[in-house]
C-alpha cells in the first residue's frame, strides 16, 4: 500500500499553487438532520468502494456486504478492485487537482497507514463522519486505541474502523518443530535451514510489514519509530536492519536473488512445500486456508516473544464522493455485530473485530462465542499485546531504501 511518487509530487504542487482546501471538516449534519435522513438519502445510491482485491475470501466478503446493504438500505455496492490502494488515492488527488469538488469517482476507500496520512494531509477526505454512525458506539476505542490513531496519525473522525490485524508467522509443524521466537533467532533458523524461508518483495504490504517487524526488534530505540523519520534518525535506526538483512538474504529461497511477489504467493509456496514458513497479517488466515484445503493440516501460527506489529484498518470517504450518504450506510453496516462476526469467522475471512464484545447484547455476543476460530488460530492471550505501527514515514523510507539495495 505504498504512495506512488507522482502522488506525493502532486501534493507538493497543490500546496504550492494554493488550491483551496477540500471541505474535509464538513459535518454530515449539514446534509441531513438525522441518521434516518442520511439513510433516506442513501437509498438508491451506488457506492463505488475502492478496495484491495488480492484475496478471494475478502472479495467474497465484500460481495456479501453488497447483498446486505442492498437488502437493508437499497444501496448498490460496486467493488472497484485494486492491486494497490495508492491507485485510488492518486485518482482522488487528480480530481482535486482538476477542481472536481463534486461527483467524484471514488465513494469509499479501504485505507490505512501512509495512504490515510497523505489524504488527510492533502485535505482529500470527507468528514468527520464516524460519530454520526450509530454502530460506532460499539467500537472498543478504549481497549483498542488504534481505532482512533492510524499509524500514529489521529483519525479525527475521517475514517471508520472495520477490522483488527496483527502480524503472525505460519509454519508447517511437520517440518518445523521449534519455531524461532525472535528476529535474531529467525536468522539462526534460516542459516540452519537454507532455502526454506523468504518474504514478499516490498512494496508488497506483507513484505514491508516484515521489515518493520524486524526493525522494531533490532533498532536501539524503538520509541523513535513513533515520530516522523528524518535523515539522521533513519540512518541510525535502520543500520541494524540492513546488517541483519545482509546476513539473512544468502540463506533465503533462491539465495535472495528473487522474492515472492505477494503474501498469497508466499502462502502458495508453503502449501507446495517449497518453503517451511509464510507470513500473514491475519491471525485466522491459516485456519481459513486449512479449511479450504489450501494449506496442509499441519500448518500452525506463531508470534515472536517480544510481540508483533498490529493495527486497525479503516474505510474513508473522499471529499468529493458522489454517494456520501450511501458510503456512510456501508461504513455503519461494516460495524454491525452481524458483519463483524462474519468477518471474524475463518470460514469467511478470520479478521479480528473492532467491537467491545462485553458491552454487546447477549444475542450479538453469542454470534462471536459461536465462532470456531480454527485449529491454527492463536487465542488473544497467545497473540499477546500488539506492537504499535511506526509513523507512516518509516514505511515509505524503508521501502525506498530496500528497493535501492535489493531490487533487480
Amino acid at each position: 500500500m505504498r504512495i506512488v511518487k507522482i502522488m506525493l509530487a502532486a501534493l507538493v504542487l497543490l500546496a504550492g499553487i494554493g488550491i483551496a482546501k477540500a471541505p474535509d471538516a464538513k459535518a454530515p449534519g449539514a446534509m441531513a438532520e438525522s441518521w434516518s435522513d442520511i439513510l433516506a438519502r442513501a437509498r438508491g445510491q451506488t457506492v463505488y468502494w475502492n478496495a484491495w482485491a488480492g484475496d478471494e475470501r475478502i472479495n467474497a466478503y465484500i460481495q456479501w456486504v453488497g447483498t446486505r446493504v442492498q437488502a437493508e438500505h437499497g444501496v448498490t455496492l460496486r467493488h472497484v478492485k485494486l492491486a494497490d490502494t495508492a491507485e485510488a488515492v492518486s485518482r482522488v488527488l487528480a480530481e482535486k487537482t482538476a477542481g472536481r469538488t463534486e461527483g467524484g469517482s471514488v465513494d469509499l476507500i479501504w485505507i490505512n497507514g501512509e495512504n490515510f496520512a497523505a489524504m488527510k494531509r492533502g485535505h482529500m477526505l470527507f468528514g468527520p463522519f464516524t460519530q454520526d454512525l450509530p454502530n460506532f458506539a460499539l467500537v472498543d476505542t478504549a481497549g483498542k486505541p488504534t481505532t482512533l490513531a492510524d499509524f500514529t496519525i489521529p483519525t479525527d473522525g475521517l475514517e471508520s474502523p472495520w477490522g483488527m490485524a496483527q502480524f503472525v508467522f505460519m509454519m508447517d509443524s511437520a517440518r518445523v518443530k521449534n519455531p524461532p521466537k525472535s528476529i535474531p533467532a529467525l536468522l539462526d533458523w534460516a542459516k540452519a535451514n537454507p532455502g526454506r524461508f523468504s518474504y514478499p518483495a516490498p512494496p508488497d504490504f506483507i513484505g514491508s510489514t516484515f521489515l518493520k517487524q524486524a526493525l522494531a526488534e533490532l533498532t536501539p530505540d524503538r520509541e523513535i519509530l513513533q515520530k516522523p523519520a528524518n535523515e539522521a534518525d533513519f540512518a541510525a535506526a535502520t543500520a541494524p536492519l540492513w546488517t541483519w538483512l545482509e546476513a539473512l538474504h544468502p540463506t533465503l529461497w533462491r539465495e535472495g536473488a528473487a522474492f515472492p511477489k505477494s503474501g498469497p504467493a508466499l502462502r502458495q509456496m508453503l502449501d507446495d512445500s517449497t518453503l517451511d514458513m509464510a507470513l500473514s497479517f491475519h491471525p485466522g488466515e491459516a485456519s481459513s486456508l486449512i479449511a479450504e484445503g489450501k494449506l496442509p493440516d499441519s500448518v500452525r501460527t506463531f508470534v515472536l516473544d517480544g510481540g508483533t506489529i498490529g493495527n486497525t484498518h479503516f474505510v474513508a470517504i473522499p471529499f468529493n464522493a458522489s454517494a456520501k450518504e450511501g458510503a456512510m450506510a456501508v461504513a455503519n453496516f461494516l460495524l454491525s455485530p452481524e458483519a463483524q462476526a462474519r468477518k471474524q469467522d475463518p470460514a469467511h475471512w478470520g479478521d479480528g473485530t473492532v467491537l467491545e464484545l462485553d458491552s454487546l447484547p447477549a444475542a450479538d455476543k453469542a454470534r462471536f462465542t459461536a465462532i470456531d476460530l480454527g485449529v491454527a488460530t492463536l487465542s488473544p492471550e497467545q497473540l499477546g499485546s500488539a506492537l504499535p505501527e511506526p509513523h507512516p514515514s518509516w514505511m515509505t523510507r524503508i521501502e525506498e531504501e530496500w528497493l535501492k539495495r535489493y531490487s533487480r
